[in-house]
């Protein structure tokens, strides 16, 4: 495991997104064991581990939901353990959630412009709303349709569009490829590079090993809580300890 990024004592200052020591638990069930991370700009990193092995808990963890018993969130070189999710994601910590969970009542653009609810710079806003338009011109084709009445793909696209409308440092992506057609999971991995080849910080969890680290820069494995691989993707796809990590039993997640 490398030691360079993960060691809180030589924590670079330009991390955008860090967990330094970070423990968790539910009740008296520990989850997140000792954890380190650190997400630089420009970078898509991803988390990988099996069921329970604690990747939601480290999502929740990172947008307030879920509070460490010890260690600390830093966002932007500011430790915000305290700080509600509406605190990060005011200051540029978003995530599309599993499953795209979209307001199925609400129309496409009712839903997109949720993703602005924080903000109130009306010229930016619209102008966020035609970069999205741009870069999925059938979701402005569906702009009064409601939003569960979309294709799995369609969804997709709206989440996403959704959550760049808050203007986001660090795009969280929780399970990008759960519930989609394999037709569209390649489709949907390859938007994902191009969003981060924009510029666009990505922290991903996926079961989908192989998919993800072939568009990533780095990558850490989760066991039971605990990171147990921690380096570059391509020396990940090349580790064949790699799906041990998926065979070992949890607590929870």
């Amino acid at each position: 495991m490398s030691t360079e990024i993960n060691n809180p004592e030589s924590t670079n200052p330009s991390a955008l997104l860090e967990f330094r020591n970070v423990n968790t638990h539910y009740g008296a069930v520990h989850i997140l064991k000792d954890v380190d991370l650190a997400i630089y700009p420009g970078e898509l990193v991803c988390l990988l581990g099996g069921n329970a092995s604690g990747k939601t808990t480290t999502l929740k963890t990172l947008l307030g939901m879920v509070t460490p018993t010890s260690g600390d969130v830093v966002l932007d070189g500011e430790v915000v353990n305290s700080q509600p999710t509406s605190y990060r994601v005011a200051n540029g910590v978003t995530m599309v959630p599993e499953n795209r969970r979209l307001f199925k009542r609400l129309t496409v653009k009712e839903n997109l412009m949720l993703g602005a609810y924080l903000r109130n710079d009306r010229d930016g806003i619209n102008e966020d709303l035609e970069g999205v338009y741009d870069r999925f011109p059938r979701v402005k084709e569906r702009l009064s349709q409601k939003a569960g009445t979309l294709s799995g793909g369609e969804q997709q696209m709206v989440a996403i569009g959704r959550a760049l409308m808050s203007r986001p440092k660090v795009l969280l992506m929780d399970e990008p490829s759960m519930g989609l057609a394999p037709a569209l999971v390649q489709q949907n991995f390859e938007l994902i590079e191009q969003i981060n080849n924009e510029g666009m910080s990505i922290f991903m969890v996926e079961q989908n090993a192989n998919m993800a680290l072939s568009i990533a820069d780095r990558g850490w494995v989760l066991l039971t809580g605990r990171v147990i691989l921690d380096d570059t993707a391509e020396a990940l796809r090349a580790n064949e300890d790699l799906q041990k990590a998926y065979l070992g039993g949890g607590s929870g997640e």
